[in-house]
């Protein structure tokens, strides 16, 4: 019986880890993209103005 605990609890304390380094990762990506977005608008910015 405690052996089924063990092997449960090690699961889902893989699966947490797992899930946390996706979002780790997916929010590094998003800063990434939305900072090389505002350097693109910044740059083109005499073309933006009316």
């Amino acid at each position: 019986m405690y052996e089924k605990i063990y092997h449960t609890m090690k699961a889902v304390g893989i699966w947490n880890l797992v899930l946390g380094i996706i979002i780790i990762v997916s929010g590094i990506f998003t800063g990434i993209c939305i900072i090389t977005g505002g350097a693109n608008l910044l740059r083109k910015k005499s073309e933006i103005l009316f």
